[in-house]
């Protein structure tokens, strides 16, 4: 089946475009990029392959030559993923350092980035042992419950980056950063969490239109 067969409000771009890119899985983010498929496969397909075969991480760090080995993958569409994967890299390099000291500092860096969202998007900053960001991940979009939040997902990150300790934050489309009753039991739930694994939390901000609240600075 092409691309052009489904139906427009399941094609990738369409969904970008309408919904915004955090709603993609991996696999149609990557066939927006490599863009065409081949006579057997279309791109989507062939990048739900590409990632069921590898994984996102081994996928990142597959050279040319065995990326070529792929059915439908020449040179171009291996430069292509090569270079996808590079520019993440470098975004990661460029993070680490940035260093983290207080709510404030996490305010300049993540509140341009959260000013035009429409949903709440909660995030794990995964950090060094002199607090430096190592990475960060998005763990939910939409509306915070802490049936959603699960550790799990929080400290998996924690583990995966190696890192010392992790801060979270999200925003609030509402534009007031006034924590709520849910968003006070989730930073409990995971500052016990991080003493049982050694990974401590230092902090849940909650981000408004411009300005923040810091559970670590309410405490002291």
């Amino acid at each position: 089946m092409k691309i052009t067969d489904l139906a427009p409000e399941n094609r990738p771009r369409e969904r970008l475009q309408q919904q915004g890119a955090h709603t993609l899985s991996s696999a149609e983010l990557l066939a927006l990029i490599l863009k065409s498929g081949t006579k057997k496969e279309n791109i989507l397909e062939i990048s739900n392959r590409l990632i069921s075969q590898y994984g996102l991480q081994n996928l990142g760090t597959s050279s040319l030559q065995e990326l070529q080995q792929q059915y439908g993958i020449g040179p171009v569409r291996s430069s292509q993923i090569v270079a996808l994967f590079e520019l993440y890299k470098r975004l990661n390099i460029s993070q680490e350092k940035k260093k983290i000291a207080c709510a404030k500092e996490v305010a300049e860096i993540y509140l341009p980035k959260t000013q035009s969202l429409q949903k709440e998007n909660f995030i794990a900053v995964y950090l060094d042992a002199k607090n430096n960001i190592i990475a960060d991940e998005t763990i939910t979009v939409g509306i915070l419950n802490s049936s959603l939040i699960h550790p799990r997902e929080v400290f998996h990150g924690a583990i995966k980056h190696l890192a010392h300790s992790v801060l979270v934050l999200h925003n609030h489309p509402s534009g007031d950063p006034e924590p709520s009753a849910e968003d006070l039991q989730i930073t409990k739930v995971l500052e016990k969490t991080g003493k049982l694994m050694g990974i401590p939390l230092l902090d849940h901000v909650i981000l408004g239109r411009d300005s923040w609240w810091s559970w670590a600075e309410s405490t002291q």
